[in-house]
């Protein structure tokens, strides 16, 4: 697969409020290939201390991949299977759009945040989704986001409600870092996708403090989603949260999905959410942004969540 980073690059979260229940629907077919995974050793403090604002304000994000087109293998798909809050969702009032900042409040503004770590010996960054789990401490983003050109980045650390180099909700150390099976052999942009699991902060765990977003595989293609993120290449600055909403189509190079979504360097890892409710800005995410193409820069493309994905979800939430 050919791949190139696009030179401008930032980062994108988004998450939900913890709310009094989860539903959880049919079972999923197993796969029977295990995610990977990769736990992260080192001193936590020194990590955390690491990242003062003016390193995470310099950091470099590591963006949204581009691909040449390839034939690509089809993502297995099993049995349809949702986590989701119970709250129901409301009539859609920001719909569609191709890119704009987020002004519907919510959940997805307190827990967006940005994802930094250290990547060729660079300050980097992505984005991740604070999502219910088991062990509330589970983040979801981009397989590229977590390991890339064969190593596993370092030093990684999620920041919810990232805000110009502050933190008011902390900075949570990853002990765990996993990726799909397939994106750990080849990075195979098919299955680009990651997890981190999280270090209690001041004695409390991830979703406890910012809560959670529900969760969704194997769902059916073609529906009306959110994506959100913090591009900073032009005419974005990486400050402000954006959103892109739509019908997805097929992806035609890959077994992913699309939307229209002109979000810029900077998407990466960002979720993508299907019964998005705009009143309380939660969602069950089903994928994240992956990879755009060099010339329909309008288009942004996610990996299909399957049986792989969901595989490194149940992983990452019993960990």
């Amino acid at each position: 697969m050919s791949r190139r980073l696009w030179r401008s690059l930032a980062v994108i979260a988004a998450g939900g409020l913890a709310l009094a229940g989860t539903q959880v629907t049919a079972d999923a077919t197993p796969s029977s290939q295990a995610p990977a995974v990769h736990h992260v050793t080192g001193d936590r403090a020194a990590i955390h201390a690491k990242w003062t604002p003016e390193r995470m304000r310099s950091a470099i994000p590591l963006d949204a991949l581009t691909v040449d087109a390839k034939a690509l293998a089809t993502v297995p798909a099993g049995s349809p299977h949702t986590v989701t809050p119970t709250k129901p969702e409301a009539a859609p009032r920001a719909f569609p759009s191709g890119g704009g900042a987020w002004t519907g409040g919510g959940a997805v503004v307190h827990t967006a945040g940005r994802v930094f770590f250290t990547y060729s010996g660079r300050t980097a960054s992505c984005s991740g989704d604070a999502v219910t789990s088991g062990n509330k401490s589970v983040v979801l983003t981009a397989g590229h986001c977590v390991k890339l050109d064969g190593a596993f980045h370092t030093d990684w650390v999620f920041v919810p409600a990232y805000n110009n180099g502050n933190a008011p909700y902390g900075t949570w150390t990853a002990n765990t870092l996993l990726t799909t099976p397939q994106w750990q052999a080849s990075e195979d942009i098919n299955y680009d996708v990651g997890a981190a699991v999280v270090d209690p902060l001041g004695g409390q765990l991830l979703t406890d403090v910012v809560g959670g977003q529900g969760v969704a595989f194997n769902q059916a293609r073609g529906q009306n989603m959110y994506a959100f993120g913090y591009p900073a290449a032009d005419p974005y600055d990486g400050t402000s949260l954006i959103y892109c909403s739509g019908p997805v189509f097929d992806a035609f190079i890959s077994d992913g999905i699309g939307m229209d979504c002109d979000m810029t360097g900077g998407a990466s890892g960002g979720p993508w959410f299907l019964s998005f409710n705009e009143s309380t800005g939660t969602g069950n995410q089903s994928s994240v942004n992956s990879y755009k193409i060099n010339f329909i820069p309008f288009w942004m493309f996610g990996p299909y969540f399957g049986t792989d994905a969901e595989n490194l979800y149940n992983t990452a939430a019993a960990s």
